[in-house]
């Protein structure tokens, strides 16, 4: 068998050694330029990591192990794998034979000309799409992620997220946004909101920002995006109700709609970064539908 490893920032290639001392595989570093060049590929990272090949990934089609080295981790907790020791054993069972490869669905954004329907991607020269793994969207979550992107990796594996709302919150005000959303399959695009919003988040997994579960009913292989529109409210009860987005009890507050669809558009009144898995994608006016079964993932016992 032949694999290739990913080393992202905060790993080295002293990771590696466990995973080669339990497989007969030839090893590469680098992502492979075709499949051709390996039967597997081993990311250690983070989901920023992730998000940054998840083009090349789809391209190849081989199956993709996720070693969780980075400060969020979110992708692989979704796909039960917790820790660094979850990882080797499922490497252990993909080396020898067992069947622990899944596909799951992505994210995919488009960014859109201003005011225009749903006729395909901006001819702006930005490119025509980008794949997510876990959740993007637009409002306070950006301002969260920017800030928490400065901080020292330590202190972002261990709490950055919370520690950046506060600054976040203090100069955010929030976005005026026409939310529209096709119910189904065979249905048109429908306005589910249209007014202020503090957040409006589109999910393929279930959590972002290590382990707040903004869409706790998120699945990676249903073929639908998971929507959190949260509304405009005081910054002081923000604050206060914060911490139950981490057990998915937001679910239940006025503020907030929680809804699925296979196709989404936000159209905020001025434009807007979009922020997803973390890392910066584009600006609004957006497109965002799902590609079922873009990945083949190796994953944990439970999946």
């Amino acid at each position: 068998m032949r694999a290739a490893a990913i080393v992202g920032l905060g790993s080295s290639t002293k990771h590696l050694h466990p995973f080669a001392r339990n497989s007969d595989a030839h090893w590469q570093l680098g992502l492979p330029a075709s499949t051709s060049e390996a039967d597997a590929v081993l990311l250690f990272g983070g989901d920023g990591t992730v998000h940054r090949h998840l083009a090349q990934l789809v391209k190849l089609q081989l199956p993709v192990l996720i070693v969780p080295c980075g400060s969020g981790n979110d992708f692989a907790r979704a796909l039960k794998l917790r820790s660094f020791g979850d990882a080797l054993d499922a490497w252990r069972k993909f080396a020898s034979g067992q069947d622990n490869v899944r596909l799951i669905d992505l994210g995919v954004i488009s960014q859109l000309t201003p005011g225009s329907a749903f006729a395909g991607p901006s001819t702006s020269g930005v490119p025509p799409a980008h794949y997510f793994c876990c959740v993007g969207g637009i409002g306070l979550d950006v301002e969260i992620a920017r800030r928490a992107n400065q901080l020292p990796r330590w202190i972002r594996r261990h709490g950055g997220y919370v520690l950046s709302l506060m600054p976040a919150l203090l100069g955010f005000e929030p976005l005026s946004v026409t939310v529209q959303a096709q119910p189904d399959a065979r249905g048109g695009l429908a306005i589910r909101h249209r007014g202020p919003a503090v957040v409006v988040a589109f999910a393929n997994a279930s959590t972002y920002g290590g382990g707040a579960k903004i869409a706790p009913e998120a699945r990676l292989d249903d073929g639908k995006l998971d929507i959190c529109v949260v509304g405009s409210m005081a910054k002081a009860r923000l604050l206060r109700l914060f911490p139950s987005v981490y057990s998915g009890r937001h679910l239940s507050l006025p503020e907030v709609q929680y809804f699925q669809a296979e196709r989404l558009r936000l159209e905020p009144e001025r434009l807007v970064d979009v922020y997803a898995d973390g890392e910066y994608v584009c600006r609004t006016p957006i497109e965002v539908t799902v590609e079922r079964a873009a990945l083949r993932m190796i994953v944990g016992v439970g999946f």
